[in-house]
C-alpha cells in the first residue's frame, strides 16, 4: 500500500513509519499537521492516509476536519482515523457520507500490528474499520428498533469491517446463521439486491444514520 501518516507525536510518527516500511508498504510522507496532510494527499495521491485526530495548532479537530476535505477532494483515497479520542461531531458526518474507505480506531484498543495492518487494508480497499467504542458513541445508545437484538450485533460487527466467517466466530454462531442475519437485515432495511450498490455498505451507513 501507499500510506501518508499525520500524527503530531514524534516518537508514534516515526514507530508507525518503521513499522509500516518493515512489513513492505510505502510510506509516501509522514506530516505533524493537517494542512501539511492536505497537501501532501494532493501531492502523492496515497492509497490510505492514517490521520490523528487532534493536532496543531489547537488540538481539537484538526485530523478530522482535514478528513473531510479530503473525503470532498479525493474520494479515492482511504481514510483511517487513529486517535485516543472518539469526536463525534465530525466523525458522524464523515462516515454519514458513506462509510466505504473510512477507520476509525483507537490507539489503546489496538492490539498489535497485524490488527492496526489488517484495517488499514480494508479501508485502503474501500472497506471499513470502525472500533466497537466509536459505532457505540456515534450511535448514542442504539437505534433501528425493527431489527432483533441479534441483527443489531450483527450489523455492528458489519460496521467494524467483519466477513460474515469473522462475525460467526466473534458471536460463536456458525456462518449459515450470520449469512441469514445478513439477509434479513438487508430485507429490513429495505437493500435489495442492486447493480452498483454495496449492500454491506449501505447497511452500514443506515446503521449510522439510525434510519
Amino acid at each position: 500500500m501507499r500510506v501518508v501518516i499525520a500524527e503530531d507525536a514524534a516518537i508514534l510518527r516515526d514507530g508507525l513509519v518503521q513499522l509500516l516500511r518493515m512489513r513492505g508498504h510505502a510510506v509516501l510522507a509522514a506530516v505533524a499537521d493537517a494542512d501539511a496532510l492536505v497537501a501532501t494527499v494532493a501531492e502523492h495521491e496515497p492509497d490510505v492516509a492514517v490521520v490523528d485526530v487532534r493536532m496543531p495548532p489547537t488540538h481539537t479537530d484538526e485530523g478530522l476536519r482535514a478528513a473531510l476535505a479530503l473525503r470532498r477532494d479525493h474520494p479515492s483515497v482511504g481514510i483511517l482515523l487513529f486517535s485516543q479520542y472518539v469526536e463525534t461531531r465530525y466523525a458522524a458526518e464523515l462516515l454519514a457520507g458513506s462509510p466505504a474507505g473510512v477507520g476509525y480506531l483507537l490507539k489503546e484498543r489496538v492490539a498489535d500490528l497485524a490488527e492496526f495492518e489488517s484495517a488499514l487494508r480494508r479501508v485502503a480497499s474501500g472497506g471499513t474499520a470502525l472500533d466497537p467504542e466509536v459505532v457505540a458513541q456515534l450511535l448514542g445508545g442504539g437505534r433501528l428498533p425493527g431489527l432483533t437484538p441479534r441483527e443489531r450485533e450483527v450489523l455492528g460487527q458489519m460496521a467494524e469491517g467483519r466477513t460474515n466467517s469473522a462475525i460467526a466466530d466473534a458471536l460463536t454462531v456458525s456462518e449459515r446463521a450470520v449469512e441469514k442475519h445478513v439477509a434479513n437485515i438487508f430485507a429490513k432495511l429495505g437493500l435489495p439486491p442492486a447493480p452498483g450498490d454495496h449492500r454491506r455498505v449501505l447497511a452500514v451507513l443506515r446503521y449510522l444514520d439510525g434510519a
